[in-house]
């Protein structure tokens, strides 16, 4: 081959790692403007797919009459460069518009409004992108196509990586601008480089005898979706397994289209129909190998430590190379195959290959994986890979591997238990339901003591049955609703197992409205979570939508409005902490309304807690936060924060048993303890949809061992105000700030106790524990970590000659609620045969935790 072919074939390499980009980067953006994320990176793959395959058999119908193909090629890529340019602006002015028609639409009409747009945004730009393989063949003869379509597909997978630099350093809009820079200096040079290949003569056969046979190009269309059905549900499988981050999705598209373009280059030019009697065995064998073998990936996975970030991806990206990397290949391998086969007819399978993956990607997102589920799609998409390519061989004894195929596939085509996928975390589990769509997977897990887990694709706890986070959950509802004077209207962003909304059944006269966009875990809500949440749901009108296009949609205004704590680092997640959608939620507010995000606080290090707290002061400048347990608690007011009096005011028009149900029993003192001050102001980034740092800073964090829970408490004492500041701040009068600074300095020594136990000074976290509860007894945080202390010690308690049951006792003098001690005791009578008091302490058992295994089991 000629330098100058060489030259010109890699510099189409490099228009593939544009492209790519652009479409990595594209689906971010429309996934940002139109809220829901899974469905608009479906539709832009199909339209992505469609522009490709349109545009490919638009140019092959036409070549033979293109006599400069590269002039034309200079021009279609400084154009797409061009259009990516101003494609930010077309969404500004876009924008506006799309949030008024959130309001007049429901959630389907809006799903067809972003199918509309997003084929009419993206399918002009693919479709000249579409035409540059057809015209690189012109240009070189129609020779070389092995070459032309892997490098390309190589550069192509360098291209899905890109975006992780570009996007946290530059932001979308930056991205975007590097990119199309790259295609205008491409096109530059293609343009310099036309007057070499200009063509007076058709150097490639004329349509009508290059075209290959109808039935080859249905075929070759049907193993396009067969593939990217194959894709997307790998997507989700590996997703789940490896922690569905930006870094992951991006390494799992460029595995995708390594094994490709390394299929096409080194495609072999001999023995044609062995090959193709070989190729679709391989890709049914492997695509069911990968299925028999996800449960030790996962195994793998979830003990595996990684020292960092590209350490964890490079051993998981080869871990997936070597599951995936055979059938990939063989996808490579099929187009120059068939392309030699039907003499020069590699533009036409292109084209037919990318329209076929555009049904393929839409039957896998909307069709397959609702009704079958991924690992059944996956088995569909390998049967139709074997079926499909058995169709060009002349050997009838080939067909047996079909039978042999239905049954290897028959064990793995349901999703195997969690237990199998997580034997560390969930050994001894078992599912108790599972439900699949396009948005995600839930799973409702109950453990080996009865409690129930709900779990969003697999690895992704969003809450348990367990009564401490029964504890935590309530919390959620019930601080906002204790901001707020006389709450009428109160919503939920994020429904989880409903647990959230039994902290307001409490609260009088309240509507409660939820947003939740899982159908998997409103159905486990009503179904499977409803001894936990009390029912609530009977109580509640939960709405199936996106938060985002709820909050834009929805012409309702509310008292409090709750975010619920989610896990920032997974794709899309992040965007719940951006400055664009807290100012949705402080639209949606009421005029004395307040806004409350919960964190996590194990979830973030000091550098992404302070983007998101600074987010946060962007939307609500008298933003507040209060700590509950390991719980940050982001309050933003309407107008201004109104300190202790809303709480007191609430609280006034309340009878004893419900104030004492509204504040979990701990008074409103020990509430008001937990304030941490006014959210300081600081420079720096903040989380914006349009340049988004959180989920690109936090994976890094995590695995480049940054995540110091001992740092980031230090930071928040830091910030925290001293006793008269926050006296001043909340307006505590005279005669009660005796009452406010025995629960607030309560609190604080509680922090400093975990800050000193993070540190192996166990005494000295004990110690502070102990002052902390003589301080405030009735803050439940304090009685739980000192009752798990307590128990810990049992057998101290007995060598100072205390009974065990006189220990108990006294541990359940301190915290009434601690389940571990009530069934220790309970079974303690039941040994001493005592059974009308092991009878009532299994029933306060039950109170305690109603789905404890050992205790219902003990009452039939």
């Amino acid at each position: 081959m000629s330098p100058g072919r060489s030259a010109l074939i890699l510099l189409y390499a490099l228009s593939g790692l544009i492209g790519v980009a652009y479409e990595v980067l594209w689906v971010r953006m429309l996934s940002l403007q139109f809220g829901v994320s899974v469905f608009a990176v479906l539709v832009t793959v199909a339209a992505f797919m469609f522009g490709l395959g349109a545009g490919s058999l638009f140019a092959a119908q036409r070549l033979s009459g293109i006599k400069q193909p590269l002039r034309l090629l200079a021009v279609l890529e400084g154009g797409v460069a061009l259009y990516a340019l101003m494609l930010p602006m077309v969404l500004q002015t876009l924008s506006g518009w799309m949030e008024s028609a959130a309001a007049q639409f429901s959630l389907l009409q809006w799903y067809a409004l972003i199918a509309i747009t997003v084929l009419c945004l993206l399918a002009l730009p693919a479709f000249a992108m579409g035409i540059g393989f057809p015209l690189v063949l012109r240009a070189l003869g129609g020779a070389n196509l092995r070459q032309v379509y892997g490098l390309n597909t190589l550069g192509a997978a360098c291209g899905a990586l890109i975006p992780l630099w570009l996007l946290p350093a530059l932001g979308w809009s930056g991205a975007i601008r590097v990119i199309a820079g790259i295609g205008l200096l491409l096109a530059a040079v293609f343009l310099w480089l036309a007057p070499r290949y200009v063509t007076s003569t058709p150097t490639v056969a004329a349509p009508a005898s290059s075209r290959p046979p109808w039935h080859t190009l249905l075929i070759y269309a049907g193993i396009g979706a067969a593939s990217l059905a194959l894709e997307i549900a790998w997507t989700r499988l590996f997703g789940m397994v490896m922690l569905r981050t930006e870094y992951v999705l991006a390494v799992i598209l460029a595995v995708f289209l390594l094994g490709i373009g390394l299929g096409s280059v080194f495609a072999p030019r001999r023995h044609r129909e062995t090959w193709l009697i070989l190729l679709p065995l391989i890709a049914g064998a492997f695509a069911l190998l990968g299925l028999w073998l996800l449960p030790a990936l996962s195994a793998w996975v979830e003990s595996a430590r990684f020292d960092s970030l590209l350490g964890a991806l490079l051993a998981e990206g080869g871990a997936l190379a070597l599951l995936t990397l055979p059938v990939t290949l063989v996808l490579g391998l099929w187009l120059p195959l068939l392309s030699d086969k039907s003499n020069g007819g590699g533009m036409w399978l292109y084209g037919a290959n990318s329209l076929g993956a555009t049904a393929g990607a839409l039957a896998a997102g909307f069709i397959l994986i609702p009704s079958l589920g991924s690992t059944a799609t996956v088995v569909v998409a390998g049967f139709a890979l074997l079926a499909l390519g058995l169709t060009w061989t002349h050997k009838r004894i080939a067909w047996l591997a079909v039978p042999v195929f239905i049954a290897l596939a028959w064990p793995v085509t349901n999703f195997p238990p969690v237990s199998a996928l997580l034997p560390k975390a969930q050994a001894g589990s078992q599912d108790l339901y599972r439900y699949e769509d396009a948005v995600s997977m839930t799973h409702v897990v109950e453990q080996s003591d009865g409690q129930r887990l709900l779990l969003t694709d697999m690895q992704r706890m969003d809450a348990s049955t367990e009564s401490t986070a029964v504890f935590v959950q309530s919390n959620q509802a019930r601080l906002p609703l204790l901001l707020h004077a006389q709450p009428r209207a109160i919503l939920f962003l994020g429904l989880g197992t409903g647990i959230s909304v039994t902290g307001s059944l409490p609260f009088p006269d309240l509507q409660r409205d939820a947003v939740e966009l899982s159908q998997g875990a409103i159905n486990a809500a009503s179904d499977w979570f409803a001894p936990a949440n009390r029912n609530a749901m009977q109580q509640t009108r939960v709405v199936r939508d996106d938060a985002r296009h709820f909050l834009s949609a929805t012409t309702d205004k509310y008292d409090v409005i709750v975010g619920d704590v989610f896990h920032p680092d997974l794709a899309g997640s992040s965007t719940l902490l951006s400055v664009q959608q807290f100012q949705r939620a402080r639209n949606r507010l009421n005029e004395n309304g307040v806004f409350v995000q919960w964190l996590a606080i194990n979830q973030f290090d000091p550098e992404s807690l302070d983007v998101a707290l600074r987010s946060f002061r962007a939307v609500f400048p008298d933003a507040q936060m209060f700590l509950d347990g390991m719980h940050l608690a982001l309050v933003g007011p309407q107008q201004h924060f109104a300190g202790a009096d809303n709480l007191w005011r609430n609280l006034q028009r309340m009878n004893e048993a419900q104030l004492n149900a509204a504040t979990a029993g701990e008074g409103g003192w020990t509430w008001l303890g937990r304030y941490w001050g006014p959210i300081p102001a600081s420079r720096g980034a903040v989380q914006d949809e349009w340049s988004p740092v959180l989920e690109f800073r936090l994976p890094r964090a995590r695995y480049d061992g940054d995540m110091n829970l001992t740092a980031t408490l230090r930071l928040l004492l830091q910030m925290r105000p001293d006793m008269q500041q926050a006296e001043n701040l909340l307006g505590i009068r005279a005669d009660d700030r005796e009452s406010f600074e025995r629960a607030y300095g309560a609190t604080e020594l509680m922090v400093r106790s975990w800050v000193a136990a993070t540190q192996d000074a166990g005494q000295s976290a004990e110690r502070m524990m102990h002052l902390a509860w003589q301080a405030n007894p009735q803050d439940r945080w304090i009685a739980y970590a000192l009752a798990d202390t307590m128990l810990s010690s049992l057998a101290e308690a007995r060598q100072r000659g205390l009974s065990e049951r006189d220990a108990l006792l006294r541990i359940l003098r301190i915290n009434p609620e601690h389940v571990d001690s009530v069934r220790a005791l309970w079974q303690l009578e039941r040994q001493a045969g005592d059974a009308a008091q092991a009878e009532t302490l299994r029933r306060r058992l039950l109170e305690l935790s109603p789905l404890d295994r050992e205790a219902r089991m003990a009452g039939n």
